[in-house]
């Protein structure tokens, strides 16, 4: 059996070693450097972490390392079927037994897709780590792979890489209309151009495979990925007991984005259908629905614990195009889209994220605090032109402002005019623009040219 895998083994790795580089839409993800770590590249279904795998090794290549220094090696392949963590050595012993002068002389590169299907591979991993001269990427299915159970099982040895669905800007660079300035400087045709293509973004989302699709083509497409994930990522891997009432809570967070969500009220209302679960059997299954990575939750910002757990979460779709999808009110519901492509690119900055609801009552969507202690408060409409609601947006922020003196004040309106009549101290952004900013410190280096 050992001879079989063997051979198995040897010759996936001469074909991976012989195969190009397959062509991609280059990704923006914060990428650890920390020598001595593993990455493992984690993210929600579908959302392109095998791609991005593949985006590593092009970048290696580009740097100067040697093709055969660079091996990508998926697990998920039936003829791997049975394998065992007493096997993964296999993997290391036949690169090196090809590539002899590799061994202890230079550093290779290993891309290990899929491998949380064997069987105590983080024991493999670490040793991997400790006794050979390598570079380690990991990447597998959010099924087996979360996010706390990296750090658990590589005992401190792995850092994560975060892939979402496309940003704004990746979903522009995938049609190759990426502006190649600030969206200010673009003439009067591309700022149109512009504006155009962030309604589209807003309204279809970032999942790779769905762009470009035709409306009922992409709405079954992304039903189909929330289903695989509910089922394989929550139902199965949690063993859940009440499965109608967590595709009830899934239905209620993706159909409400943006929306304050009570775990009590939502009780009460299955309850009122005849629905019976617990309070804390529902707090699980929204913890469960995070791991999967189909929705983010934001706390309410306070200093007391308590106050945080029994004030309601607001709720987002790990992608805009999933709004629609689930939404039965028929409405466009642009304003929560581009809510959720604001948290969802505040995240891929890195930033610390709560809401804020003030002493007097005013809501302010996003408190954002960076790693150097730099706060923002910001607040996200999609119309401005209503006096009314310029007026409650803006009142809110300045509400806030004395309760956060350090925070600097914006706000983000998906029209590219700027309102009249903004009080002074509130930084106003075209969401356009905002959605194009710069990207933090560390995030892989944009490389159009690489698609």
């Amino acid at each position: 059996m050992e001879g079989q895998i063997r051979e198995l083994i040897r010759q996936k790795i001469v074909d991976s070693l012989a195969a190009p580089v397959p062509a991609f839409t280059h990704r923006d993800v914060w990428l650890p450097a920390v020598p001595g770590k593993a990455v493992a590249v984690i993210g929600m279904r579908r959302a392109g972490k095998t791609t991005f795998l593949w985006q590593i090794l092009a970048d290696r290549l580009a740097q100067g390392i040697n093709r055969e220094g660079l091996l990508y090696f998926s697990f998920e392949d039936e003829r791997l079927a049975g394998m065992t963590a007493a096997d993964l050595y296999l993997v290391v012993e036949e690169y090196y037994r090809l590539y002899p002068e590799w061994r202890d002389q230079r550093r290779a590169v290993f891309l290990l897709d899929e491998i949380q299907t064997v069987p105590g591979w983080e024991a493999f991993a670490r040793r991997l780590l400790d006794t050979e001269r390598v570079e380690l990427f990991l990447s597998g299915s959010s099924a087996r792979l979360l996010s706390r159970e990296v750090a658990t099982a590589m005992r401190g040895r792995a850092m994560e890489a975060r892939v979402y669905p496309f940003g704004f800007r990746e979903a522009l660079r995938h049609f190759g209309r990426e502006p190649p300035t600030s969206p200010e400087r673009l003439p009067k045709a591309a700022r149109s151009a512009l504006e155009r293509d962030l309604r589209e973004y807003l309204a279809s989302g970032g999942f790779p495979e769905a762009l470009g699709l035709a409306g009922r083509d992409r709405v079954e497409l992304l039903r189909g990925y929330v289903d695989v994930a509910l089922l394989r990522d929550v139902i199965e891997r949690h063993a859940v007991s009440h499965p109608v009432a967590l595709r009830w809570l899934a239905r209620q967070l993706l159909g409400n984005a943006a929306g304050a969500f009570s775990v009590n009220k939502f009780h009460n209302d299955l309850r009122a259908q005849g629905i019976p679960v617990a309070k804390d059997t529902l707090h699980a299954y929204l913890g469960y629905l995070e791991d999967a990575f189909l929705i983010r939750a934001v706390s309410l910002a306070t200093e007391s614990e308590r106050r945080r757990m029994v004030n309601p979460r607001k709720a987002y779709p790990v992608d805009p195009g999933l709004i629609p999808v689930f939404d039965r009110s028929g409405r466009a519901n642009r304003g929560h889209a581009l809510e959720t492509a604001v948290l969802l690119e505040l995240e891929r900055r890195g930033a610390d994220i709560t809401y804020v609801r003030t002493e007097a009552g005013f809501e302010v969507d996003f408190l954002a605090r960076d790693l150097e202690g730099g706060e923002e408060l910001i607040q996200v409409c999609a119309d401005l032109d209503d006096p009314a609601t310029r007026e409650r947006e803006t009142r809110a922020l300045l509400d806030a402002a004395g309760e956060y003196p350090r925070a600097t004040l914006h706000l983000i309106g998906l029209e590219p005019e700027m309102p009249a009549n903004l009080p002074s101290g509130i930084v106003w952004h075209a969401a356009s623009a905002w959605l194009l900013g710069p990207q933090p410190p560390g995030t892989v280096a944009s490389n159009p040219s690489a698609a």
